[in-house]
């Protein structure tokens, strides 16, 4: 079947906003790619529950006369031609918002605001659009790299399998905060901590399906740390860290990570190396071993995502300008690249609808 993706881009260059495009699941084709919304830097996409409306970041440093990003609210006005209408646009209470995710009942957002140093969460009305700041948390602290790591930098926002706890992993403290999520999509005060390797700098996090394991993938040492799940405490215990990328290479920065909805296999990019790569999970331990590390067909895979079919990658490789479609070796969990491809200015993020 033909599947709507959202396409989250940077619009310092040619690009002008949101694009969508159509995937068919059956061959890996990407087709009729346009326009859905012009918006300033719409750097990460996250759909509400019902799929009736798209939410995007724009990562700026300035909002309405304050040192802040935003978010815009839209509503899906035609899932097929993925066509956008806006609702509203709200500050982020942060400057350079990078990530988000819509709460479980679809009752707030939550961003991560890189530079501001902020985690916010802002409500979402019946219409789709956005309300009033619910919370915004401030983290504290600091870590060896300097001056990268001088100040926080929250990253990405994650919620449990049980939707009952936050983590925001924060690349200037080289730790994950956790949160409760507490009634109408508010956060507690932080609940705990779990700190990594000095320099290692957290980005973004995933969970396994069965809510036994996480794994985090550290942008500045280009590895991941996989840690054992004690889902009614919240609590991360820490079991392995495994590097992304070949032996001696030294170069780059991680990107993404996600792992397969049959729970098998983890995949991470490479910026630099320009990779994805793939490994497989030890279900008793939670464990990771590398089986293979695939180029993308571009330059800077700055985001990926896997489509709903668990058959294919899509990968978005910034500098070069390109969407490439990998398969997935359903036994191996290895990549391949299937041949498909489509031409975007500077694109940063993959939805599927």
């Amino acid at each position: 079947m033909k599947r709507t993706v959202f396409l989250g881009t940077y619009t310092k260059g040619e690009s002008k906003g949101i694009y969508s495009c159509r995937f068919d699941d059956a061959t890996g084709v990407l087709s009729d790619l346009r326009l859905a919304a012009e918006t300033p830097s719409p750097s990460f996409l996250a759909l509400h529950t019902t799929g009736k409306f798209l939410y995007a970041v724009n990562e700026t440093e300035s909002f309405e006369g304050t040192a802040s990003g935003s978010v815009t609210a839209y509503r899906i006005t035609d899932s097929d031609r993925g066509r956008l209408e806006k609702l509203n646009t709200v500050s982020s209470h942060g400057a350079h918002p990078c990530h988000l995710v819509v709460t479980p009942e679809s009752e707030s957002i939550i961003i991560a605001n890189y530079t501001g140093s902020t985690v916010t969460a802002i409500e979402i009305l019946d219409d789709g659009s956005l309300g009033k700041p619910l919370n915004k948390i401030v983290h504290e602290g600091s870590s060896i790299l300097k001056p990268r790591q001088s100040e926080p930098h929250p990253h990405a926002v994650n919620l449990d399998p049980a939707n009952k706890f936050v983590f925001v992993s924060d690349l200037g403290m080289d730790q994950i905060i956790r949160y409760e999520l507490e009634k109408g999509g508010r956060l507690s005060e932080p609940r705990g901590s779990t700190a990594v390797s000095p320099g290692a700098g957290p980005r973004h996090f995933a969970f396994h399906p069965k809510g036994s394991f996480g794994y985090l993938l550290n942008e500045i040492s280009r590895t991941i740390t996989a840690f054992r799940y004690d889902q009614p405490s919240g609590r991360l215990v820490e079991i392995q860290t495994i590097s992304t990328v070949p032996d001696g290479w030294s170069r780059g920065s991680t990107a993404e990570i996600f792992v397969h909805p049959g729970g098998r296999f983890l995949y991470a990019s490479n910026r630099g190396h320009d990779s994805i790569a793939c490994f497989h999970i030890h279900q008793g331990c939670g464990k990771l071993s590398l089986v293979d590390i695939e180029k993308t067909g571009g330059r800077t895979p700055r985001n990926f995502n896997l489509d709903p079919s668990g058959k294919w990658i899509i990968a978005a490789n910034q500098s070069s300008g390109d969407l490439h479609v990998l398969a997935i070796n359903q036994k191996t969990g290895a990549l391949d690249p299937a041949g498909g491809r489509l031409e975007i200015p500077n694109p940063v993020c993959v939805v599927f609808l």
